[in-house]
Order: structure tokens, then sequence, then C-alpha cells
């Protein structure tokens, strides 16, 4: 996972491999495990402020990342000159983690995970102008319609018993959603510089104690009670956000960025299914036509992958 080395006058390229059939299958189980962390995201709520359980989860993953490194012999220095891009990548990290949080607790965490699927599309706009070969295609423009029809169908559902209409916490999963997919393209654009390990730890040691001050102010009681699920539900985050981080990053800086992102359908299909099991969240029809029009929507987008083009060297 050890960045490529660089000499005067040479920069490293950005990898755009396509997924390998054992890196695909690591994907998939990856996207069933963060397809989960909405429900324990949720479950913790219950005993544990919504900033502060933030705070938690990135404070004990950055401690996890760094003994996992230690062990292993990653070193987790970087040179003073590469500090500027992880800094601005940790900024983007604490908005977006911050509002997803903010809106998961004002929403039912299965439509939280149907709009917070909505990335991969604004990952093809974005792709399209900064990640060459990522162009948009009419294959793509028809998943990005199927895609926006299904959270059409989440966000405009008509009110019954206290469920569907547009929610505030909707709205803040949707932006949450957009710097998700601002993030992906910059941790592409510099993870030739990088390791796996930088890209997870540097932006979680930078945000966990923002988390907590701000739980502090806002949260009207950091830490309300303390059960066996919602302890549980705490240290699964702690999982999600410590190797499946590294693990995720390790793909988006090796495999295609588009084609990686094909797999996040299945994190809808996973939370929207737990939400009803494990919550006893509804899960109307309107939810289930949502969840099949997105599924669809990442399919058909990238259905065909790209025709490789000529290496690319970012610049820092």
């Amino acid at each position: 996972m050890t960045p490529k080395t660089t000499s005067p006058g040479f920069d490293p390229e950005i990898e755009n491999r396509r997924l390998s059939p054992g890196m695909l299958l690591f994907g998939v189980l990856l996207c069933v495990v963060f397809g989960a962390n909405a429900i324990a995201i949720k479950v913790s709520l219950q005993g544990v402020g919504p900033l502060t359980a933030a705070g938690l989860r990135f404070g004990l993953a950055s401690l996890a990342i760094g003994l996992w490194a230690h062990t292993t012999g990653e070193p987790l220095r970087v040179p003073p000159n590469r500090t500027r891009a992880l800094l601005i990548l940790s900024a983007i990290f604490v908005v977006q983690l911050g509002l997803f949080y903010l809106g998961l607790n004002l929403t039912y965490a299965s439509r939280a995970i149907l709009v917070s699927n909505l990335m991969p599309f604004m990952l093809l706009i974005l792709a399209h102008y900064f990640i060459p070969g990522d162009r948009i295609t009419g294959r793509k423009v028809v998943g990005m319609v199927l895609g926006f029809s299904g959270l059409l169908f989440v966000v405009l559902e008509k009110p019954t018993s206290g469920v569907g209409g547009l929610r505030a916490g909707d709205l803040l999963v949707l932006v949450s959603a957009i710097l998700w997919a601002v993030s992906a393209v910059f941790i592409k654009r510099i993870s030739p510089y990088y390791t796996s390990y930088h890209l997870s730890v540097y932006p979680m040691v930078f945000s966990f104690p923002l988390f907590l001050l701000a739980g502090f102010f806002s949260d009207g009681g950091m830490v309300r009670h303390l059960d066996v699920p919602v302890v549980a539900a705490l240290f699964y985050q702690v999982f999600t956000a410590s190797f499946g981080s590294v693990g995720w990053n390790h793909l988006l800086k090796n495999y295609g960025a588009t084609s990686l992102h094909t797999l996040v359908f299945i994190m809808p299909v996973v939370g929207v299914l737990l939400g009803g099991i494990v919550l006893g969240e509804p899960i109307t029809r309107h939810i289930f036509l949502s969840m099949v029009l997105v599924a669809a929507g990442i399919l058909i987008a990238n259905l065909r992958h790209p025709t490789p083009t000529a290496p690319f060297r970012p610049q820092l």
C-alpha cells in the first residue's frame, strides 16, 4: 500500500485498472458492511448524541488504524509538502460526515441510505471533468435519470402515519452525498502520493476532536445512556471506519473510481432491509420502488467499462 516513489520532474500516475474477481468480491463484502453501518449509527443515537457518536467513532478508529499500521510496519508520517492536500481532504470529511450524522438523526435510516447512495451519479458528473477516462455517456445519463427518479419516490412520498414527506434530514444527507462524491474524486486525484493508511487516518485524527467539541455544545447530552446495543453499534462503526475505510481507499487508489462505485448499489439494498428487520422501520412500496430504481440506475450507468486512456499524472 506504499505510494509510488517520485524523482525530480516525475509525477506518479493515477491507476484506473479494472476490478479483478477477487477485488470485486472484496468490494461487494465491504459494501455489505457499509450498508449495515447506517443501522448501527441509528442504534447508537438512542444513547449517544450524533456528533458525539461521530467523535467516538473516528477517535477509536484512528487509534485502531495507528496500531494496525505500527504492527504491519506501514509508515504514517508524510513529508511537510504533502500535508496541504490531507488538510483539504480532512475538512471535506468533517463537513460531509457531520451533515450525514445530523441528517440521519432527523430521518429514517432506510431513507438516509437511499438518498446518500445517489452519490455515484454525482460522481459520474464530477469524474467526467476531473478524472481522465471517466466520460459521461448516454448510458450513464439514463442511469442518472433512474437514480434521481428513485430519490423523488423517497422524499416526495405522501405522509402516512408520520412517515414520508420532504424531511430536513433528507436534505442534509443529500448535501452529504454531494460532498462524498467530491471527496472520492479528490482522493483519486491525490492517491498516488499517499498510502491507503494516510488517506484513512488523517481525516479521522483531524475530525474526531472537532466532532466531540461540537457534540459538547450541540448534542444536548453527549452520552445519555449506554447499554449493550448502543456499545455494540459504536464498535461496529469503529470497525467500518478503520478496517473498512482502509480497504475501500485501497480499492479507490488502485482501481477505476466509476467501476468501483458500481458496487455501491448494494448498500441501499442491505440498509433498507436491515432497517425494516432490526429497527422496525416501514418498508413502503415507494421505498422499495426507489431502491429498485437507484440500483438499476447505477447498474445501467456503469454496465460497460470505460475505454482505457493514456496515463494521467496529477500535480499537487
